[in-house]
């Protein structure tokens, strides 16, 4: 489904927002994507280059979006456990490692 608010937005101009909003620079972002320079981070926010679907698949991991907010489509919000664990002040240290371990162990036996 559609997200009407950015229907008129492009998929650069929303990299560029979520870039903006992580507080991510061009550069760092054009390092994830081991691109040489901030140019090319550049050249696609102002839509004057292309992103291929797995460079937008590592921005999306990069700023930790949903594909489909680049995509004008509504977003899916997800939690990273990891982010969430070091925001949560009453865990220790040990119990939020125990918590990613199993979170790592349940992955490999799904795999």
């Amino acid at each position: 489904m559609k997200n009407m608010d950015n229907e008129a937005q492009t998929i650069g101009s929303r990299i560029k927002k979520a870039r903006d909003e992580a507080g991510m620079s061009q550069s760092d972002l054009a390092k994830i994507l081991g691109f040489e320079s901030a140019t090319a981070i550049s050249l696609i926010e102002s839509d004057e280059r292309k992103i291929t679907a797995e460079n937008l698949g590592k921005v999306a991991a990069a700023l930790q979006r949903d594909v489909r907010y680049f995509l004008g489509d509504e977003e899916i919000k997800t939690v990273d456990v990891a982010v969430a664990l070091r925001a949560d002040k009453d865990l220790s240290s040990t119990d939020k490692d125990a918590i990613l371990h199993f979170i790592a162990m349940a992955k490999k036996k799904n795999d």
